[in-house]
């Protein structure tokens, strides 16, 4: 089947989603591409805490500020220009959310702002009772059934972007249902597929975050930047077994209540480590991360292999207060705050790096765009908390405008589908039962990632990690499976694997590079910043 259209949007997150609605808006026809359910897959729709914007509706402030704080967070490599457009429009994203009906959280009629680590003032905004995620998802959902110039297409797993004459034109894509080839002719193409988190064993990502669009626009001739920073999420949930609650769920806690975190021996231990926390969550990602595991690593962990999180100071009605109906779920996990810890771990959150783009979402592809976590150097060498949905919304927003302007100015016609033959013909071509297999060699790399490419790196474990990713990378074109069958589990693990080996010796090559710590990047044979490491890495 060959599809064509003036806007196509990879990814139905938060980014996607608001992408495909700006381009809408401003004119142009969109298909929105996704290969899990629209609206239902990526990070947006899992992320259960805060978004930060400088609305000022309860305490002063100013986009300025909120500035100031992400670079502050970023260690010097944040793009300024990026930065600033994403706490400048912030606040109108924010409210156009609110008149869309999001229910951000209000007292005295004023929208609620908490306190965030990193932030010099409450500036977070959030839906009640770990409800944002869903909720931004939910209202951006209506909207798309809403506006008839978007084309919805879900169980479309993009694999290859065609570039034609230096410009980026459409894209090929297996239709998971019945394992044909699909082409689609765009004048514009946004890439909003998320992040790599799927790349780490312990990980707080849907299925589908292996780094999809950082492989698909690197391969189209994309530059990727800061690649080397992935982000811990500090307190993860260890145990107790935890089902049908999203593993980062404490920050809030955290933020409202001042759960106290502490090591095996029931001390706390945060401020050992050059930070404060005096039982309220203040301290930045990499900082507690960092803690965490330097206390494991001398013993003082908690029994299976983390830190106690205590909220056992707290009164029933504190806990309910604060957090509603998630005390009954937490319940039915056989999990009462007010007489047990939990515990928690480190565990990978959120990517900084990927494809290079500029204050308009575009790449140095012609006609190739990018939105959300696909994009990176907003944020430097860390993210600040609550920065993830206000930078899928601004900056799709802004790539949905920039793709449509584009593509309604454009006067050539549209690739016809003889043009993406050959990449048709590769999906298609395999050999049946031939290799290793992709879903064991996925298992390897996570594990791989994990130890040698973790939190915490040395120049040894990078080696072997890079080593061995490039062994798996060459005996992969020998096992590829053929394409042609419904649901083929096999090809998508092979297509999946694909992808997150090109992007883990992406990550494993930029880490072996940057000889110092800074931010989410920490060397263990490297202590401290380097001045003269504070500038950009990218690959082209």
């Amino acid at each position: 089947m060959h599809l064509s259209t003036d806007v196509l949007v990879i990814g139905a997150g938060g980014a996607g989603m608001y992408a495909a609605l700006e381009a809408a808006r401003t004119g142009a026809k969109v298909i929105l591409a996704d290969r899990s359910l629209i609206g239902r897959g990526g990070a947006t729709i899992m992320a259960q805490m805060t978004v930060a914007v400088a609305v000022g509706e309860q305490e002063p402030d100013h986009w300025e500020h909120h500035l100031a704080d992400t670079l502050a967070a970023g260690r010097g490599l944040c793009d300024p220009a990026l930065a600033r457009l994403l706490c400048e429009e912030g606040p109108e994203v924010i409210r156009e959310m609110d008149g869309w009906g999001v229910g951000w959280a209000r007292e005295d009629g004023h929208m609620k702002q908490a306190h965030a680590p990193g932030h010099d003032r409450p500036r977070c905004v959030y839906v009640d009772f770990l409800n944002t995620g869903p909720a931004v998802s939910k209202t951006l959902r209506t909207r798309l059934i809403r506006t008839p110039d978007i084309r919805r297409v879900g169980d479309l797993l993009v694999t290859d972007l065609l570039v034609h004459e230096g410009e980026c034109v459409g894209a090929v894509a297996l239709h998971l249902p019945t394992g044909d080839a699909i082409t689609i002719a765009a004048a514009s193409v946004i890439v909003a597929t998320g992040g790599l988190t799927r790349l780490y064993q312990r990980n707080s990502a849907s299925a589908n975050m292996g780094g999809d669009g950082y492989a698909l626009c690197h391969a189209a001739g994309a530059e990727l930047i800061d690649m080397e920073f992935v982000q811990f999420f500090p307190i993860g949930h260890l145990a107790p077994r935890l089902i049908g609650m999203d593993p980062i769920m404490w920050d809030p806690f955290r933020y409202k209540l001042g759960g106290r975190l502490l090591n095996g021996a029931r001390e706390e231990f945060v401020h050992n480590y050059g930070a404060t926390d005096e039982g309220k969550y203040v301290v930045t990602r990499d900082l507690a991360t960092y803690a965490i595991v330097k206390e494991v690593e001398a013993g003082r962990g908690s029994p299976h292999g983390g830190a106690w999180l205590s909220f056992e100071h707290c009164t029933e009605a504190e806990l309910r207060a604060a957090a509603g109906p998630v005390i009954d779920r937490l319940a039915k996990n056989g999990i009462d705050l007010t007489k047990q810890a939990i515990e928690v771990a480190p565990i990978a959150h959120y990517h900084m790096g990927g494809v290079k783009a500029d204050v308009s979402m575009a790449t140095r592809v012609p006609g190739l765009f990018v939105a959300g976590e696909a994009g990176g150097g907003a944020n430097g060498a860390n993210r600040l908390s609550g920065n993830a949905i206000t930078e899928a919304l601004v900056f799709g927003r802004t790539a949905g405008k920039s793709a449509a302007a584009r593509a309604l100015a454009r006067t050539s016609p549209a690739a016809s589908a003889p043009a993406f033959a050959g990449a048709v013909d590769f999906l298609m071509d395999g050999t049946p039962g031939s290799g290793p297999n992709p879903a064991a060699m996925i298992e390897e790399l996570q594990a791989l990632m994990q130890k040698d490419v973790g939190p915490f790196r040395a120049g040894p474990g990078l080696e072997r990690a890079l080593a061995r990713i490039r062994a798996m990378r060459a005996s992969l074109p020998a096992a590829k499976p053929p394409g042609g069958t419904a649901y083929d589990t096999a090809l998508v693990d092979w297509l999946d694997l694909r992808t997150m080996l090109a992007v883990a010796e992406g990550v494993t090559h930029s880490a072996l590079q940057r000889t110092e710590s800074r931010g989410a990047h920490q060397r263990e044979d490297y202590p401290g910043m380097d001045p003269a490491w504070q500038k950009n890495q990218v690959i082209r």
